[in-house]
């Protein structure tokens, strides 16, 4: 009876230690599922952001090229009276194109799927710094061939963070930087900004910075934020050079 006793509590533990397992297996592979899904929403909002790109530029600008074209056509035909308001109108024209190739880039800059990471963070340095009227420079350490999907994730990182640059931190020169290292892609972001209190920073819905951490944490990435008030701000988002399996 004695050894039956004793052997009862190392039975149940071991029951309960394999419960335990059953269950934490179940937990990780769940976590899996979702970040799966997780990027392949993700994925699916790339491709359409790319799908209305193309038509802005290729449709809706192409359109306003050609009547654009008409229109100036048009302009030795009037009487000199009405040549002022269509040289108006063809000013406006001229903006409205610009303004739709401006949105086609930002949605889906072209050089991001045709010549990669680097030459798309030089295009968005120079846009939104000249936008901005910040000076923003960049440096970009020799990369390993990189899985596009991180070539997208470490854009959209960077385009967010420089449009909340300019939109909060009064900053007059940021330092956009790329490095891989340990087995880890790592993008640096430091202004010399107001700073902010990054608790705060992260809880505010304005920042984008809550987005930011959970588009990295689906390729089990991380993003950390280092400031304080006067002192400018310091991003790293930190991501596997080997994606997650699809």
């Amino acid at each position: 009876m004695s050894a039956g006793a004793s052997a009862s509590p190392d039975g149940a533990l071991a029951a309960l230690r394999e419960q335990y397992l059953r269950l934490l297996q179940r937990l990780e592979a769940n976590e899996r599922e979702f970040r799966r899904l997780g990027r392949a929403v993700w994925n699916v909002q790339e491709d359409e952001r790319r799908r209305l790109a193309r038509e802005l530029h290729d449709g809706i600008g192409q359109n306003l090229t050609a009547l654009k074209h008409r229109l100036v056509q048009l302009e030795d035909e009037l009487p000199a009276a009405q040549r002022d308001r269509l040289r108006a109108a063809i000013e406006l024209c001229g903006d409205t194109l610009e303004d739709t190739r401006e949105m086609s880039r930002l949605l889906r800059p072209p050089v991001l799927d045709d010549l990669g990471l680097g030459p798309a963070l030089r295009w968005l340095a120079r846009s939104m710094g000249e936008a901005a009227g910040i000076e923003v420079e960049l440096e970009i350490d020799e990369l390993p061939a990189l899985d596009g999907d991180l070539q997208t994730l470490l854009f959209r990182v960077a385009q967010e963070a420089l449009n909340n640059i300019a939109k909060h931190a009064q900053a007059r020169h940021v330092l956009v930087r790329v490095v891989a290292r340990g087995g880890s892609l790592q993008l640096q972001v430091a202004d010399d900004g107001r700073g902010c209190d990054p608790e705060a920073a992260f809880r505010s819905g304005g920042s984008g910075l809550g987005g930011m951490r959970e588009r990295l944490g689906l390729y089990e990435g991380r993003l950390e934020l280092h400031s304080a008030a006067g002192e400018g701000a310091r991003l790293r988002a930190t991501v596997p050079l080997v994606p997650p399996p699809a």
